[in-house]
């Protein structure tokens, strides 16, 4: 291998905010520089998460300089590191969750030491990809939005996806009451399957009125509110709190049924983390990864050339059922 060849590396450049048609794989791009504090990783396999998509494709508030390599979630072994990284060395194997203008869907990426941790030898590179966004986004959700409790009742509105299977997870590892919705009988038997205590089909016309005929619920996670948001509020406890995690449009809700239980609606998003809420949040998840009960879902393995499929298949999904990834190599 010549030295030129040696600092080069294959991925998918965008260099063009559109569609997936304007993610290209260049053979001979960079490999990005390593910072004083920063690790250089050998990606295994990269996440796919509906965040790189809306950077992709220009729509998101804050968006890097081009050209870009989408992609914030890798799992692989660290290749080399910066002169003041005290954490990692070498050969390590770990998984890392870093927005940058040069991604994860690359031989290497780089990433800051606070944002890159250990890889447990039980979880592969294929669900070491899917920990990062899915896991904290859900973490950061029940425990730093809405400050979930052991034995309270929460519902994961759209459970089936990565970071619904996460939630569903979390809690009942924290001992809530997990119920979940799924719109697949597929996406439905994986959320029983990690412990929920109810599911209900969101495809069902007359689902809110099966969960309506219920105990109502103290947490409410939503997945897209501009569909959901005006059910959820129908469903919550006197001082519920409804946390909504993803929406792709606008939505029509009465104010009375937040007056009636005096319950709260709470947005979030995880790049809003500060760096102490974040340490919480990323501790919590590694935690959960030693113990055991941080299980990654991995629906579906792309190719580096099926990138673009990929970008695609998580918005399009007529039915998650966990993890998509992009697999660069063994």
């Amino acid at each position: 291998m010549s030295s030129v060849r040696a600092n080069m590396m294959r991925g998918v450049i965008v260099r063009q905010f559109g569609g997936v048609e304007q993610m290209k794989i260049e053979n001979d791009f960079p490999v990005p520089s390593v910072g004083d504090k920063q690790v250089l990783i050998k990606v295994h396999t990269s996440g796919v998460n509906p965040v790189d998509t809306y950077i992709r494709g220009g729509q998101y508030a804050k968006l890097p300089e081009l050209p870009h390599i989408p992609g914030r979630d890798a799992a692989g072994m660290v290749h080399s590191i910066g002169s003041r990284v005290t954490k990692f060395k070498p050969g390590d194997r770990v998984f890392s969750s870093y927005n940058s203008q040069f991604g994860t869907l690359a031989e290497f990426t780089c990433a800051d030491e606070s944002r890159v941790f250990p890889l447990d030898e039980k979880l592969t590179f294929l669900q070491g990809a899917g920990l990062g966004i899915p896991y904290f986004t859900a973490y950061r959700a029940l425990f730093q939005k809405a400050h979930a409790k052991k034995g309270e009742r929460v519902l994961v509105h759209g459970a089936s996806g990565a970071v619904g299977l996460a939630a569903v997870q979390i809690g009942k590892a924290h001992g809530m009451y997990v119920a979940g919705t799924a719109g697949t009988q597929e996406g439905l038997d994986l959320v029983t399957q990690f412990g929920a205590d109810e599911v209900f089909n969101h495809r069902d016309k007359n689902y809110i009125s099966q969960i309506q005929s219920g105990e109502k619920f103290d947490v409410i996670l939503e997945m897209l509110a501009n569909v959901n948001l005006g059910k959820d509020l129908t469903l919550v406890k006197p001082q519920g709190r409804t946390i909504v995690i993803g929406s792709r449009g606008t939505v029509s809700v009465d104010p009375r049924n937040l007056m009636i239980t005096e319950s709260s609606v709470i947005g979030m998003a995880l790049a809003t983390a500060p760096p102490d809420e974040w340490d919480e949040l990323t501790a919590g998840v590694v935690k959960g990864v030693k113990a055991g009960w941080v299980k990654p879902v991995v629906d579906k393995v792309y190719t580096l050339e099926e990138a673009g499929k990929a970008h695609y298949d998580i918005i399009n999904s007529k039915g998650a059922k966990g993890n998509l990834v992009v697999k660069l190599q063994d």
